[in-house]
């Protein structure tokens, strides 16, 4: 199975998570800096696709990462992506942002859904220190919300729950 792992990053702590996320799925492709990427045509050559994406412009109504996911938005949309399996990450502060934790997710969540894409990876809401996020739906976030500003000694057993949910859930990992 072809996957590839994907982010875009202001600080480089998404890039740092792909990275760590690389290492435990064992991919055979690096993550790639979206930035770097001439057009999203590879996408659609993919079994499946995981995004990483942080929140940046919070309590935005869109372009809500402050990265280059923003300008590709419609692009995605406009993708065929039926029977490919997307997971998304999303990186956020709960604590400073607490009305807005990882509110992006929810926004790259929405355009791979117009692609047809099959989604994967929702994590339970619990165990999680918020008071909003566009990212909850129903009682699960729709990909792995990560806090590396205050809650950074989650991040190990997050990544690794996930990635274990990510090999079931995207067979072929």
């Amino acid at each position: 199975m072809a996957v590839g792992i994907y982010f875009a990053t202001t600080t480089g702590k998404t890039e740092d998570i792909a990275e760590r996320l690389h290492q435990m799925l064992s991919t055979a492709e690096s993550p790639k800096d979206l930035a770097d990427l001439p057009d999203l045509n590879e996408f659609q050559t993919l079994d499946g696709i995981i995004c990483g994406i942080p929140t940046w412009n919070t309590g935005a109504d869109s372009e809500r990462s402050g990265t280059a996911w923003d300008s590709l938005l419609e692009d995605i949309a406009a993708l065929s992506l039926k029977g490919k399996k997307v997971a998304l990450f999303g990186l956020g502060d709960s604590s400073t942002y607490t009305e807005n934790f990882c509110d992006a997710m929810e926004e790259l969540h929405s355009y791979f859904i117009k692609a047809g894409a099959t989604m994967v990876g929702y994590v339970s809401k619990e165990n999680y220190t918020f008071e909003e996020s566009k990212s909850v739906i129903g009682d699960y976030f729709c990909g792995l919300p990560l806090d590396e500003d205050s809650e950074s000694d989650m991040t190990d057993e997050r990544l690794s729950n996930w990635s274990i949910q990510l090999k079931k859930e995207m067979t072929g990992l």
